[in-house]
């Protein structure tokens, strides 16, 4: 496989000053050894895992109770417990360091600053809302949920749950309702965080009828506890968090067993219910204190944002990146709202340290040829993070060409199981157009062919070889684990099977093609649907695209692409140039059978495309089995797909 080119390199003395060098020096010197590049340095962390996440845990001073002496009591996945000896709490561990941040929390939103939060304001009002928490029964193990958007209130709220060791849970205020009562009433929680509206694109949402719907359909829940939405006086309703927390009170902090529940989060339900991933304590405090801090070189004195709603996982690891002692900028509203730079204009106004995204945001940019460089300095930013799918080698040049030359842009990525990126970002490392820099220490990730063969520089399935410590402690109500080994476990047996096509180079940079469920497999050949769109969204014409591919009877394939065009443009010759354009750039084999141009792309509300439920469709299964609308950010748009896939069916039942 030929080398990319090389967008960014760290100097010497960043890479000298670096979290991860101190790590890595850690350890060296403890174990006498000397590591010539980073690819060695995480093989010693897969072959000597226990030791590596010990070491981890001494050297971020995590405060806890009893013995570390028993890192993992079973090997076998998914019977693995992390210290099982151990009890600590999670929100101990972020608001009890030493080095938070006088300001943890920056709030904005489409307006502007709207609030900065000391660290004594924090714990006060944690304190606080812990206490009224605790008053009203919530006892540890019991389910609190929220629909807030990402403000500071949420972050509060959950810190507040998790230290008297409660279950905290969040679905974003823009959920349609059975998405909500899809994911919370399997959890049967006590209290409901909401908020009355919001604001999105300068249009204020109001939810007060949600909630009344939730509190009817959910009859566990005993108390709704609200923060007023934008511009509107509360109704007098319900229990107001801000009377709560107004009289500030110290924290007290409930140790938990190391494995015991912090969160809930859930799949993204496009074909089905969701299903409730559990994560424990200890498990998350020590992977992301270790993304966070070494692989993301996060501290003291930066400022950490990622744009993401408190329905995706991005917004737990904002809230963490506070026990890095950096400060969260949590943002509420849109991305491109009231200008298509506004979040580039207060990365530059508020020195944003490390910027986080989708790689929908930075293509959108892309396309739209907004020049972030020429308009804001950014002098104080360091870094750019990409995830939700991958980033095409094209956006990569854009950031370095259009953004910032001299900005360290870590592509990653991970997923709501993990509750984190295990590929991406390293300090220490090259930047290659078109690759994710490394594969995350401690994460023994490899490339399978379908007999579980290693791959290099092949298209395989990604897999995780050895019990990884922010994989799920469980699924909800799923005490035999049997619906854990079917999801995770069952294609090769005993082996983390996380559903993603991959390329691991010599190099162990990596290259995510996308779902290995959705990828098309023509003529023996195997496509995955990213090498697709990074061709044809990067033609002029093109707003977005969507492609599936379809096992017909008789071993017959059909492949089609659905388009979004971008303006008026002639259909016919768009057309071709896409057809032509994906035969030169790819191969022959890579045109569609057919080109359907199409209003939207159906998206799940974390922006993902929906390949699979698409798919079903034209495989004749039902609509109501083949997705869930309530999981989607557009459902209207499926009407479209539903006749054009009737359609489509029809002809083959009459050939």
């Amino acid at each position: 496989m030929s080398n990319p080119k090389i967008l960014w390199t760290p100097s010497s003395e960043y890479t000298k000053n670096s979290e991860f060098s101190r790590f890595q020096n850690f350890i060296e010197n403890k174990y006498s050894v000397e590591f010539r590049d980073y690819v060695e340095f995480r093989r010693w962390s897969v072959k000597n895992y226990k030791e590596f996440w010990k070491e981890l845990f001494w050297y971020f001073n995590i405060l806890h109770e009893g013995s570390t002496d028993t890192v993992i009591s079973e090997t076998t996945m998914p019977y693995q417990k992390w210290f099982p000896n151990v009890k600590l709490n999670y929100a101990e561990n972020i608001l009890a360091r030493e080095k938070i941040s006088d300001v943890p929390i920056y709030s904005y939103n489409e307006n502007g600053l709207k609030s900065k939060i000391t660290s004594d304001e924090l714990k006060g009002y944690v304190g606080a809302l812990g206490r009224y928490l605790s008053e009203k029964g919530v006892k540890p193990g019991d389910r609190v949920v929220s629909i807030l958007p990402n403000i500071p209130e949420a972050i509060i709220a959950s810190l507040a749950t998790s230290s008297i060791g409660a279950v905290w849970s969040s679905s974003s205020p823009d959920f349609g309702l059975q998405g909500i009562l899809d994911r919370f009433s399997q959890i049967e929680p006590k209290i409901l965080f909401a908020v009355e509206s919001y604001q999105y694109n300068g249009k204020l949402f109001k939810r007060e009828d949600v909630i009344d719907k939730i509190t009817e359909r959910i009859k566990s829940i005993r108390e709704v506890i609200l923060v007023p939405g934008n511009g509107n006086n509360s109704t007098g309703k319900f229990t107001e968090m801000h009377d709560i927390i107004k009289e500030k009170k110290n924290p007290t902090y409930e140790r938990m067993n190391f494995n015991d529940p912090l969160w809930i989060l859930y799949s993204s339900g496009t074909t089905g219910p969701p299903k409730a991933i559990v994560h424990g304590h200890g498990n998350i405090l020590l992977e992301h204190l270790k993304l966070l801090k070494i692989h993301y070189n996060l501290g003291h004195g930066k400022k950490f944002f990622w744009y993401t709603t408190t329905g995706w996982m991005m917004w737990n690891v904002l809230l963490s990146s506070i026990g890095s002692g950096a400060s969260a900028i949590t943002y509420d509203g849109s991305a491109t709202y009231p200008n298509l730079d506004s979040l580039w204009q207060l990365a530059d106004e508020i020195g944003i340290s490390f910027f986080g995204t989708s790689a929908a945001f930075l293509t959108y940019c892309m396309k739209e040829q907004i020049d972030v460089k020429r308009k804001y300095d950014l002098k104080n930013l360091y870094a750019i993070g990409s995830t939700g799918s991958p980033l095409p080698p094209e956006a990569f040049r854009y950031v370095y060409e259009r953004v910032k030359s001299d900005v360290w842009l870590a592509s990653i990525s991970g997923g709501t199981d993990v509750c984190t990126a295990f590929l991406g970002g390293c300090p220490t490392r090259p930047v290659y157009e078109g690759e994710l820099q490394c594969i995350n220490l401690g994460a023994d990730i490899h490339s399978y062919d379908d007999y579980g063969n290693d791959l290099i520089n092949q298209t395989g399935e990604l897999v995780i070889t050895k019990p990884y410590i922010s994989m799920p402690v469980s699924l909800w109500n799923d005490p035999d684990y049997s619906r854990y080994i079917e999801t995770y476990l069952s294609k090769y047996p005993g082996i983390w099977n996380h559903g993603d096509w991959i390329i691991i180079t010599e190099r162990e940079t990596a290259i995510i093609l996308g779902r290995s469920d959705s990828t098309l497999k023509r003529r023996g050949i195997r496509i995955g649907t990213a090498e697709i769109y990074r061709v044809v969204e990067n033609i002029p014409e093109v707003k977005e695209s969507l492609i599936i591919g379809v096992e017909l009877e008789g071993g017959e394939y059909y492949m089609p692409l659905f388009v979004v065009p971008k303006g008026e443009v002639d259909a016919v010759n768009l057309k071709n140039k896409i057809a032509e354009t994906i035969k030169k750039e790819l191969s022959p084999r890579h045109v569609p059978d057919e080109i359907i141009y199409v209003r939207e792309i159906p998206k799940t509300i974390n922006g993902k495309k929906m390949e699979v439920p698409i798919k079903k469709l034209f495989m004749g299964i039902n609509p109501e089995k083949a997705l869930n609308r309530s999981s989607m950010a557009n459902p209207s748009c499926l009407d479209e797909y539903i006749e054009i896939a009737t359609n489509f069916r029809k002809k083959l039942s009459n050939k």
